[in-house]
């Protein structure tokens, strides 16, 4: 029996014991652009008011903290523009808009802000090459002085004008 036994180690021990297969996947990561752009709700409503002779001398100005949130997978710009009649047109050139870095700031290596007189044409404030993971940007909202805005009251009476305000984020 201990030969038996000898024999049978023996003839395991040479023959190759490793067996294994071996098979692939293709892994796709497929990425895809997104941006979003959020308004901070507690600032939907924005007032400019000229209620002295130096307001209407020196302009207004609102400045929204961190009024915008942007998230984009990669380079983009934020537009604005708004949406007026007619009539409203002489009062809406004389508003201007100027952005500026929030308390979580874009890449400022990567980031210009342009300042722009709001119109019905959708114009660039911000353009930046990279992409941005909820960055804050900061609207001041200007009225302009010099007495531009003289002669647009009627019977001396106020002159509430509103005008939405269209921000749109796109792709770079």
């Amino acid at each position: 029996m201990f030969l038996r036994v000898l024999t049978t180690a023996f003839l395991l021990g040479s023959l190759p014991c490793e067996l294994y297969a071996q098979n692939s996947v293709t892994l796709n990561v497929n990425l895809y652009p997104i941006q979003t752009l959020m308004v901070n709700t507690s600032q939907k409503d924005v007032n400019l008011e000229f209620k002295t002779r130096e307001d209407y001398r020196n302009g207004v100005v609102s400045q929204q903290q961190d009024h915008l949130t942007i998230y984009s997978t990669g380079g983009f710009q934020v537009k604005v523009s708004a949406v007026t009649a007619a009539i409203d047109k002489d009062v809406l050139s004389n508003i201007s808009i100027m952005p500026s870095s929030g308390s979580k700031p874009l890449n400022q290596s990567h980031v210009i802000y342009t300042g722009k007189n709001i119109s019905e044409i959708e114009q660039p404030i911000i353009s930046a090459t990279k992409g941005a993971i909820d960055k804050n940007v900061n609207i001041s909202y200007k009225g302009a002085g010099n007495d531009a805005l003289v002669g647009f009251t009627k019977n001396n009476t106020p002159v509430n004008q509103s005008y939405t305000v269209l921000y749109t984020i796109v792709s770079q």
